[in-house]
């Protein structure tokens, strides 16, 4: 199903928010949806420095050289980032930049930075503009006089500190990582990926919400790939539910197993020998 314009519009609240909380309590403040005219042309995201102080988090790749000013569009799974998202991104610029600043004094163009978050590798911009790969995933390409960061979140390693783009990303098996590793810094954290993760079911999405979720699923769609010793290993340490699980049983066929499994065990337990 193709969702309409509100639903997308919802995907770019949800992006803001969860840069928002994750921000929560460094030197930076996340405006959402900033309303930069009286038409109401919205940016998707702006992160301002209000105070000065060092971050002691790892940002994800591609962010991690915040300027005072920072004005980020982002591009969902069902959106192209594409020649017109850009100079709408550059349009947002100038008019903030104008906004900010004194009069007849701008503000130099080194307290700006410009960033294009998507979830998917943009075709329609690679070859029509100058494209540098700064590492995976991150991207500087040139427009006119400015420079702006692209940032794929399906390309970016699978570590950590991407987590909160990964969550963004068109990739499921990406998505369920972000979702499992994102830090909850707030009950505010797990309500958004809670909403994030039954949003994205709606479309057909699946999105692990914790770490156990993810490692199931993970194994479940490796598991037919491996040899019997590389399935052993792969099950090894998780709860026997879990293994039960993966090897296809009901939770009928689970619990009755248990069950027998526990009146097995109570029967050969030492207590149990010596009132015999």
């Amino acid at each position: 199903m193709k969702p309409d314009r509100d639903d997308i519009r919802e995907w770019h609240r949800l992006f803001g928010l969860l840069l928002k909380d994750y921000l929560a309590g460094t030197p930076f403040t996340v405006e959402v949806e900033h309303d930069l005219s009286v038409q109401q042309q919205y940016l998707d995201v702006l992160i301002v420095r209000r105070r000065p102080g060092r971050l002691s988090m790892e940002l994800p790749d591609g962010m991690a050289d915040f300027k005072a000013h920072n004005l980020i569009t982002f591009k969902s799974r069902h959106e192209s980032l594409d020649p017109w998202a850009m100079k709408e991104l550059i349009g947002h610029y100038v008019a903030y930049r104008k906004m900010v600043s004194e009069r007849n004094k701008l503000l130099p163009e080194t307290e700006f930075r410009l960033y294009a978050v998507s979830a998917r590798y943009p075709q329609k911009l690679v070859g029509q503009i100058p494209w540098r790969e700064q590492q995976p995933g991150v991207y500087d390409c040139e427009w006119g006089t400015d420079s702006v960061r692209v940032i794929v979140a399906g390309e970016l390693p699978e570590e950590v500190r991407n987590a909160p783009l990964h969550v963004f990303s068109a990739s499921e098996g990406l998505a369920g990582f972000g979702q499992a590793k994102f830090e909850r810094r707030s009950p505010t954290t797990s309500q958004l990926l809670e909403l994030l993760k039954k949003k994205a079911g709606e479309e057909g999405f699946f999105m692990s919400l914790t770490m156990q979720e993810f490692e199931r699923d993970y194994i479940k769609k490796r598991l037919p790939k491996l040899s019997p010793e590389d399935r052993r290993k792969a099950v090894e340490g998780l709860p026997i539910e879990e293994r039960l699980a993966l090897a296809g049983l009901s939770e009928e066929e689970i619990r009755e197993y248990l069950s027998k499994h526990a009146s097995k065990k109570a029967e050969t337990s030492p207590k149990a020998k010596r009132k015999k």
